[in-house]
């Protein structure tokens, strides 16, 4: 059977994305991918190597800017119609979703008909990317910064390329925002072969250098029997307390930790893979079947991510998918040890590596014996007979030959305009992933008409500001261009992500003098003050931003999208200050619709509970509500519900992913 591509439909039980966030993202990423207090210090004390500690180190992310927060899914679901592109030839059948950041959901072996992913029946959207939404299973890329991608929810352009056997293949990319670099994702199936392969690229076309940060995940299924291979005999464990400290691999405090089901919390165990060992990671269930990931060297990492066996770790598992469906645990591979590091890419260099997936069949006796050292060897023989090394080198070489810069042909899907916003103005050469000026859309309008006329365009009609560009040569233009209250808006959004705070403030209170709309502006100096340590001054700025919003609110999704953001952030803030009366008002002006968000629930809670309603407080939570978009690691919950009553927190509300600690 030839390799073939074709376009389908996939229909899923989906819960609706929503609208973004229009608040410009000014806080800091929230921190559960970095080394908490006295992580680096017992770290270092533990042998941290000199390149992981300096590379852990190496420009983690100030803000979260330019994207924006993608936190308006619910959890109603119905059926809903995704656009899909099929890869197939006679041994498997590839499924890729180039609308949700080109995940790869269906990976099925076609002699057997065993699917060889974690393929989730559902599409629901949880808090876990960088800026919100996020959905489990399958194989996703992840680049920009630690975390799952801003891309995860996000459509990638696709298009049809010869692949390097003569075929087709399957080209995604897109323009990484966090970092302003662009990649390609390349996946084909030769003819004959049981392995997807996977060429990679991350561009760096600034003369600047960048951080880069990678890595494939890959959701595998999980079960009893479910063992995870790599050719590693120590690994860092990685958990929610945000310790890093260095185990053995396979047995730490008395348990097998390479059976996903023997840990207890949520937890990541990065290997150190041995040196000059060919990368590779394998989920092999009792009868010693699975899938195997390997890549060539500049993909090194490899890590296991468990959800363990608790209750915090199991209930997340049912929150990202329906009651009834199997667990899954992560195999991943990545450019450096651990994910919390970022690697330096040099002005105009650019990182490459092919990756590989496909079916594995080991011995079970031995994969699964006492020996580590037998089980790794019997997976690793295997694979070695099932796609030796040099094979996978070799089709490296042939896709880098000219595989990789070809054109696209027929285009499958379009992603974002911002990709082709930035090549047209910095006049960038990028063979093989064009982004070109078609994909321009009313987002960048604006910007496109500063970069043209040096002058920031009035809106066409009330509306929340669009979204904030913040490189350096956006907010360079944006200091020349004229004074009006919306590009000091811009501005100050730009020199806030630059670090310069203090000209940031100054931007944006002369802004207000002249602004028609004072809200926007006057939130940014209520995050500013916050962050500065002043909650009185900052719950005055929430107070009167709120209040200039709801009375120019015209409805719609957009509008109603930031009364709910800043409600949210008002309320909290007023809380915070103890300001009762003013919190109250707050929720007194939200449109019915809104108050029933499990945010505005929550902050319901704990306004009666501060009023002296503590009975009625619980009762928010013995009537019961969902936060849908409840972040990772995130342990408000059990926070307010601790302060309302001494009795065991709920199982449905019980999403802690770490520890109690003493």
């Amino acid at each position: 059977m030839a390799t073939t591509v074709r376009r389908a439909v996939l229909t899923l039980p989906a819960a609706p994305l929503g609208s973004e966030n229009p608040l410009p993202a000014l806080r800091a990423p929230d921190g559960v991918h970095a080394v908490g207090p006295g992580g680096p210090a017992e770290s270092s004390r533990d042998g941290m190597p000199r390149g992981m500690a300096r590379q852990i180190g190496y420009e983690p992310l100030r803000s979260l800017l330019p994207v924006r927060i993608r936190d308006g899914y619910r959890r109603e679901r119905s059926e809903q119609e995704f656009a899909s592109i099929v890869i197939e030839n006679e041994h498997l059948r590839v499924t890729v979703l180039p609308g949700l950041g080109g995940r790869v959901h269906s990976l099925v072996h076609r002699p057997t008909g065993r699917e060889l992913l974690y393929r989730n029946p559902v599409f629901q959207p949880a808090h876990f990317a960088l800026n919100g939404a996020w959905f489990s299973g399958g194989i996703e890329w992840n680049t920009g910064a630690t975390g799952h991608t801003t891309l995860s929810c996000a459509p990638l352009h696709a298009a049809l390329v010869h692949a390097p056997d003569g075929g087709v293949m399957v080209r995604l990319w897109e323009w990484e925002r966090l970092r302003d670099l662009p990649f390609q994702v390349d996946l084909w199936l030769p003819e004959d072969s049981e392995f997807l392969y996977v060429g990679v690229r991350v561009r760096n076309p600034h003369e600047r250098p960048a951080p880069v940060y990678w890595w494939s995940n890959t959701a595998v299924p999980e079960d009893a029997g479910t063992r995870v291979l790599a050719p590693a005999d120590q690994a860092w464990h990685f958990g929610y307390e945000r310790a890093l400290r260095r185990v053995p691999v396979p047995r730490w405090e008395g348990a097998d930790r390479t059976y996903p089901l023997r840990s207890e919390y949520p937890a990541d165990f990065f290997y150190e893979v041995q040196d000059a060992a060919r990368p590779w990671i394998a989920s092999l269930d009792a009868e010693g079947r699975g899938l195997v990931q390997t890549s060539t060297g500049r993909l090194s990492g490899r890590k296991l991510f468990v959800w363990g066996a608790g209750g915090g770790g199991r209930r997340w598992q049912e929150w990202l998918t329906e009651p009834g469906t199997g667990g899954y645990a992560e195999i991943q591979a990545g450019l450096a040890t651990t994910q919390l590091e970022h690697v330096r890419l040099e002005g105009g260099a650019e990182f490459s590596w092919l990756e590989a997936y496909g079916p594995l069949a080991a011995e079970p006796a031995a994969v699964h014996g006492e020996d580590w050292d037998a089980a790794r060897a019997a997976a690793q023989d295997a694979l070695a007979r099932a796609l030796p090394a040099d094979g996978v080198e070799a089709a490296y070489a042939a896709w880098r030959a000219g595989a990789a810069d070809a054109e696209p042909g027929e285009r499958l899907a379009v992603g974002s305009g911002w990709g082709a916003l930035e090549v047209l103005c910095g006049g960038f050469e990028l063979p093989g992933t064009p982004f070109e000026e078609s994909a321009l859309g009313e987002e960048q309008e604006p910007w496109l008409e500063l970069w043209r006329t040096g002058v920031f365009p009035a809106p066409r009609r009330a509306a929340p500001p669009g979204p904030s560009l913040v490189a350096a040569h956006w907010r360079d233009m944006l200091e020349t261009a004229p004074a009006d209250p919306l590009t000091e808006y811009h501005l100050g959004v730009a020199q806030w992500h630059a670090g310069d705070v203090a000209q940031a403030v100054r931007s944006w209170e002369r802004g207000l003098a002249l602004a028609p709309s004072r809200w926007p502006l006057l939130r940014c100096l209520a995050v500013a003050d916050a962050l500065a340590g002043d909650p009185e001054r900052a719950a005055d700025g929430y107070a009167a931003a709120f209040e200039d919003l709801a009375g120019e609110s015209r409805g719609g999704e957009l509008w109603t999208a930031a009364e709910a953001a800043l409600g949210q952030e008002a309320m909290a803030a007023l809380l915070d200050a103890g300001r009762l009366p003013q919190a109250r008002a707050v929720w007194d002006r939200l449109r019915p619709a809104l108050r029933e968000g499990g945010r505005m629930r929550l902050l319901a809670a704990r306004l009666l509970a501060v009023e002296g309603h503590v009975a009625a407080a619980r009762r928010v939570f013995e009537d019961g509500f969902e936060l849908p978009d409840l972040r990772e690691g995130e342990e408000v919950l059990a926070e307010v519900w601790s302060a309302l009553t001494d009795r065991p927190l709920p199982s449905r509300y019980d999403f802690r992913m770490r520890p109690p600690t003493s």
